[in-house]
């Protein structure tokens, strides 16, 4: 019995010098890695311009690639799938680009012009409320603090829609760029597969099978279903806000929409659209806001479990980290791809870590 306990204690220490050694190994690795960060974000930089068309491309091949396997599924062959996908998604881009794109940017510069007006009416019945609390002897003065923070806001959204209008129209006048993402997009579809499988055959077939599994179910978790909710919300917002006869309907219901794409990002632009309405409108503003809040929580407890399933498995806080990350690396796109490359990441993590413990 005394020796049998004595092999225990032994194997017990070699167990945790083992854990000891991995965790030892991992934190000298750490350096590394952030070093090696560094220097693909570098590399990222310099190339930005043609990594932005290749991240693009590979986003929507990979969009693309659901219609195509529902459409094989249907017995279609995929090269003919892939061309009737490619061809209707561009009809569709093409109408979008020609019908709503003008009349959004017609909005946007009224809304530019129309934006200083706004904030004087804001700041009258913010003057009219104090004289009502002044009579009434309430110790309510909100005039000092509401002059700063319209000219705060003021500042913010101008710069704001500057990098908005500057943004599209950089878009617009790269034709160059978006021609080659058509065409690499489209050679995606028909060839990516086997792109992929050289790039996958580098790794190790265990990590291999994970990396596949895991970049596939994050992508597919965030944007399939992030996009479909974003399109949701932004119909939906936009009926509403046009029903209800609110300013720019179209411009601040796509607008919803649009940040539906981004976590947290439609609370933010409910917030915002109310606001800014009542500062025309007092009572508009807020027939606004309650609509558009009874819409959001609508499609957020009804419809979005449905769609976004297991999503990242992200704690917030590392998705409002991986979200400023993205920002400050690569802008938009980096907002847009920042939470699927970041559960990806975290998958990967945890995977090798196991794997080290067990093997």
């Amino acid at each position: 019995m005394y020796n049998l306990g004595k092999l225990h204690k032994k194997i017990y220490k070699i167990n945790d010098k083992k854990i000891f050694n991995q965790k030892l190994s991992w934190y000298l690795a750490l350096p590394i890695i952030v070093i090696n960060g560094w220097a693909l974000l570098q590399i990222f930089q310099y190339f930005g311009r043609i990594i932005t068309i290749v991240v693009s491309a590979t986003l929507l091949s990979f969009l693309l690639d659901y219609l195509v396997i529902f459409l094989q599924k249907h017995k279609v062959k995929r090269p003919r799938a892939v061309i009737l996908v490619f061809l209707v998604a561009l009809v569709i881009i093409l109408v979008l680009g020609v019908i709503l794109i003008p009349l959004l940017l017609e909005q946007l510069t009224g809304f530019i012009e129309k934006f200083p007006s706004w904030l004087a009416s804001g700041n009258q019945q913010l003057e009219s409320f104090d004289q009502w609390a002044d009579k009434r002897k309430l110790p309510i003065n909100l005039t000092l603090w509401t002059n700063q923070f319209t000219e705060n806001l003021s500042s913010q959204l101008q710069d704001i829609t500057g990098d908005i209008i500057s943004f599209i129209v950089n878009t617009l006048g790269r034709i160059f760029d978006i021609l080659i993402t058509i065409i690499i997009t489209f050679y995606l579809m028909l060839h990516g597969d086997r792109l992929w499988d050289g790039i996958f055959n580098w790794l190790p077939n265990h990590l291999e099978i994970h990396v596949r599994k895991s970049l596939r179910q994050n992508f597919q978790n965030y944007f399939i279903g992030q996009a479909t909710l974003a399109c949701l919300m932004g119909v939906a917002m936009t009926i509403g806000l046009l029903l209800l006869g609110a300013p720019f309907g179209l411009l601040f219901g796509i607008g919803i929409g649009l940040m539906t794409l981004i976590p947290f990002g439609t609370a933010l632009g409910v917030t915002l659209v109310s606001l800014l309405i009542t500062l025309e409108d007092f009572w508009l503003g807020i027939k606004v806001l309650i609509v558009i809040v009874l819409i959001e929580q609508a499609i957020e407890n009804f419809i979005a479990p449905r769609i976004l399933g297991g999503f990242t498995g992200l704690n917030p806080v590392w998705i409002l980290v991986s979200l400023l990350v993205g920002a400050q690396v690569w802008g938009v796109l980096g907002l847009l791809i920042a939470v699927p490359i970041a559960g990806f990441v975290k998958n990967t993590v945890n995977y090798l870590r196991y794997y080290s413990e067990f093997n």
